[in-house]
């Protein structure tokens, strides 16, 4: 059922029918990292370098290697810190285009299926926004852990795995049902949610790939929620 719907959903990112939903969100992903990057860039450089730099002139001439150590690791800590925000900016971004997509692989893989009602556009701001500090809490916990081997892989790909699978599918699953029916459908399927979301961070790991990560986790989890909702055609929250 999962590997149908990643499949799907590999399918639907190339589609001609989903290409402005595409361009619009690789665009807009661009931009915030872009903006993110330069953000953390000049945070650093304002704050942190000069409270580094005050002890440098302390220091014998043979110790002048640590300051181009201290421009490399902190290059490596900017970049850890702007990978720890692609996940909650995926969620994010989908928040505002996820209903687009959703219709277009409605109509394409659904034709005979009636169409979902689009989110109000407050409520499915207001869900990412929660989202994406709950997020940001998640991943700094996981990006703690980046240094114990054998959990920091495990750390990434469940936290990751929770949080986008939960949110996801709750965005498709609430084109059909209330959000408190979309959370107990969800919490029902919690298992199958879960695996799922770990596909997306596994898309999400991929470098340059993962900009795409919006339109495939929505594609994906749309095709997923219509598959669950046919075999658990009865549910009631």
């Amino acid at each position: 059922m999962i590997l149908d719907a990643a499949r799907l959903a590999l399918v639907n990112l190339f589609a001609s029918e989903t290409r402005s939903a595409f361009w619009k969100m690789l665009g807009l992903t661009l931009l915030i990292l872009v903006g993110l990057w330069f953000a953390l860039r000049e945070t650093f450089a304002y704050y942190i370098w000069p409270w580094f730099a005050a002890f440098l002139p302390t220091m014998p001439e043979w110790t002048g290697w640590l300051t181009l150590i201290a421009a490399i690791a902190a290059s490596i800590g900017l970049a850890l810190g702007l990978a720890l925000l692609i996940a909650p900016i995926t969620a994010l971004i989908a928040g505002l285009f996820l209903d687009d997509v959703a219709a277009v692989v409605e109509k394409r893989d659904y034709p005979n299926d009636p169409p979902g009602k689009e989110l109000p556009l407050g409520q499915a701001i207001a869900g990412s926004i929660k989202f994406l500090g709950v997020a940001i809490v998640f991943n700094f916990i996981a990006l703690l852990l980046l240094f114990i081997p054998g959990v920091n892989l495990i750390a990434f790909f469940m936290a990751n795995g929770y949080l986008l699978g939960r949110e996801f599918f709750e965005f498709a699953a609430m084109r059909f049902r209330s959000p408190e029916e979309a959370r107990a459908f969800r919490a029902k399927h919690a298992s199958t949610v879960l695996l799922a979301g770990m596909l997306i961070a596994g898309f999400l790991a991929i470098p340059f790939f993962n900009l795409l990560t919006p339109l495939f986790a929505a594609g994906l989890m749309v095709h997923l929620h219509k598959a669950l909702s046919k075999r658990d055609p009865g549910f009631k929250a």
